[in-house]
């Protein structure tokens, strides 16, 4: 009995992550089992057996739940390291930020102790931009307030480890059903607060990054956002119509050093620059038709296709551009979305979240912004973002958020470093916005603001 507390003991570690150097059965409690063997002075093979533990057997289904919930644990633990890691790389930067406000706040005072000295109208100007600096500085308090928050999230899973650990040695001291509560509940805010950090008000977006110049004026280039680890293949549709080639490049050091490719023939058509590809398959829009079509790459079949009823088409509602460019697909980290116009909403822009499978409507919301006057728009963690032309001087001006029904005009300034932009789609899983700007494919990085509050988690 004793060694069969022993090898329950090694298990455990194991299980929590401890290397051993032994060579541990999978499953000693549910038969015999060779724990070691060797041989004596002699050159006789000696084996050391385990027996099952006799009190084991009822216990068998609730070990192997508990196992579960360990791995779940473990898992939620890698989570937790990815989030400290992102917390602290921001609360660095939220640092270095409020030492300079508080820095500015001190100038200001200085100035203003001794405004006689100064010329008036440097004056207004520092009291005007310390007018807009100063309602970050309790933002910035509460930066500081979710890193603590991950701190307790960190310290609650090594609690409810030791939990699960000691339980697994005792079986039975502690109430199993409590414990699996803990987790689901644990998981559930760990989720909450990766969705709240992953997610955000686009604030800046970087200049443009060139990565290859190749087709035509027009087109689109994209990676998959829920392609597998490791997976970093890109898909390239030159044109806006007539054309139903797409190319796969092996990575992106392929597309772009290279011009090596496999080209998938889609059964139709397709339509503008709007095109998405998720999860392995195309999303397009099938040419001179409201259709929406769903192509599975690995198949090379048309898994599903619907119609966007009454969504204008063929230069109907098109961007500022043109290109048959009405109906324009996109996915942000909530998912597959359609944006378009309608005879309904008088040509302004409608936005509609889509079923990846059926492609049926969950829910649309109409706007107030002609769908003709956008030279392009994206969506980020549920806003759609419009840009105020394709050509010349560039900025995102309009924001339609899809969570509260609102919209705002904004001003931030997109580097148009090649005159014409025909294509502009957000990537999550890279944070990056994906362009086609006169033949060129461009990235550009944005960056999200974001606070955490308690209450929400």
């Amino acid at each position: 009995m004793q060694r069969v507390n022993k090898l329950l003991s090694l298990i455990v570690l194991v299980l929590m992550g401890t290397e051993l150097t032994q060579v541990l059965p999978a499953n000693p409690e549910e038969s015999w089992q060779v724990y070691s063997s060797a041989q004596d002075s002699e050159g006789r093979c000696v084996c050391t057996v385990v027996a099952p533990q006799q009190t084991m057997c009822s216990r068998d289904a609730r070990t192997k739940q508990l196992r579960q919930l360990l791995e779940k644990v473990q898992n939620m633990t890698q989570s937790i390291q990815v989030l400290d890691q992102r917390t602290q790389r921001d609360l660095q930067y939220v640092v270095k930020m409020e030492d300079q406000l508080r820095g500015l706040e001190t100038k200001f005072r200085q100035v203003e102790e001794n405004h006689k000295q100064n010329i008036a109208k440097q004056y207004k100007a520092i009291k005007a931009k310390m007018a807009e600096l100063r309602p970050l500085i309790p933002v910035l308090e509460e930066y500081k307030a979710d890193a603590r928050l991950v701190q307790q999230f960190k310290e609650e899973v090594q609690n409810l480890t030791s939990s699960l650990g000691l339980l697994q040695q005792e079986m039975g001291a502690y109430d199993y059903d409590d414990l699996h509560s803990r987790v689901i509940s644990l998981e559930e805010r760990l989720r909450a607060c990766m969705q709240k950090l992953a997610c955000g008000k686009l604030t800046g977006i970087s200049d443009a990054i060139t990565i290859k110049t190749s087709g035509s004026r027009f087109g689109s280039w994209m990676t998959d956002p829920l392609a597998p680890e490791g997976d970093t293949r890109v898909w390239y549709m030159d044109g806006y119509h007539n054309n139903r080639f797409v190319r796969e490049y092996k990575s992106m050091a392929d597309f772009m050093t290279s011009d090596n490719f496999t080209s998938h023939r889609l059964p139709h058509p397709w339509s503008g620059t709007g095109q998405v590809v998720y999860n392995g398959s195309i999303y397009f829009n099938k040419f001179q038709s409201n259709m929406i079509i769903k192509f599975d790459f690995k198949t090379s079949t048309i898994s599903k296709s619907q119609r966007l009823d009454n969504a204008g088409y063929s230069n109907t509602y098109h961007y500022a551009w043109g290109g048959h460019s009405d109906i324009d697909l996109m996915v942000d980290e909530g998912g597959l979305w359609a944006v378009y116009a309608t005879n309904q909403n008088a040509g302004n822009i409608v936005i509609s979240k889509l079923h990846p499978l059926t492609l049926h409507i969950i829910q649309s919301w109409t706007t107030n912004h002609p769908r003709r006057s956008a030279g392009e728009s994206f969506m980020i963690c549920g806003t759609l973002y419009v840009t105020n032309g394709y050509s010349g001087g560039t900025k995102v001006y309009y924001a339609y958020h899809t969570n509260s029904s609102t919209y705002e005009y904004i001003d931030i300034v997109l580097q148009n470093k090649y005159s014409h932009i025909s294509m502009l789609d957000y990537n999550p899983r890279d944070r990056a916005l994906y362009a086609w700007n006169n033949g060129h494919q461009v990235l550009y990085n944005v960056t999200l603001f974001h606070v955490i509050r308690s209450e929400q988690l």
